[in-house]
């Protein structure tokens, strides 16, 4: 592996923290039929931490469409080098579809505990187009299906929001 790729794989894996749920579901029958290996929900959660360093307002969206496309590019990088499509240690497409679970929502708790639970959901259930999307080549079918996934919690959460008297 070049250096190259083995800084991608790093990236994509979140520093190599998706490895250690990834590690304890080897073996299973829920990583066996990609049910769940824990990797989503640590990349996830990586994503809720970062969004804090990245900027609010107007300023967030084009900071989302480069993160976005930089996911595309380092994910395809880390596919190859890993050896198989979408593979489950590969959490950089869940950071940056939290991203867009949370855009343009205050950081505040309520709104952010809804777009990390709605964006688990729909990133599991993998509603259309996400399947579809999950078929595009390379990097771009691992971060497509999450970024969709992160429009429907988005909208999802405003929505659940709204009918609660609470924020966005």
């Amino acid at each position: 592996m070049s250096p190259l790729d083995r800084a991608c794989v790093a990236f994509a894996t979140g520093m190599h923290l998706s490895y250690i749920p990834y590690r304890l579901t080897t073996g299973t029958r829920l990583l066996r039929e990609r049910r769940w290996s824990g990797a989503g929900l640590v990349g996830t959660a990586i994503g809720l931490g970062a969004l804090f360093a990245l900027p609010e307002g107007g300023a967030y969206w084009p900071v989302l469409a480069v993160g976005v496309a930089a996911a595309c590019w380092t994910a395809g990088r880390a596919d190859r080098a890993l050896g198989s499509h979408d593979d489950p240690r590969i959490v950089i497409d869940e950071v940056v579809g939290f991203w867009t679970a949370a855009a343009g929502m205050e950081r505040r708790l309520v709104p952010l505990a809804a777009a990390f639970v709605l964006f688990r959901i729909f990133d599991a259930a993998k509603p259309p187009p996400c399947r579809r999307l999950e078929a595009l080549p390379g990097g771009l079918g691992v971060v497509m299906d999450d970024v969709m996934a992160g429009v429907y919690a988005n909208f999802a959460a405003r929505v659940l929001l709204t009918a609660t008297g609470q924020t966005a």
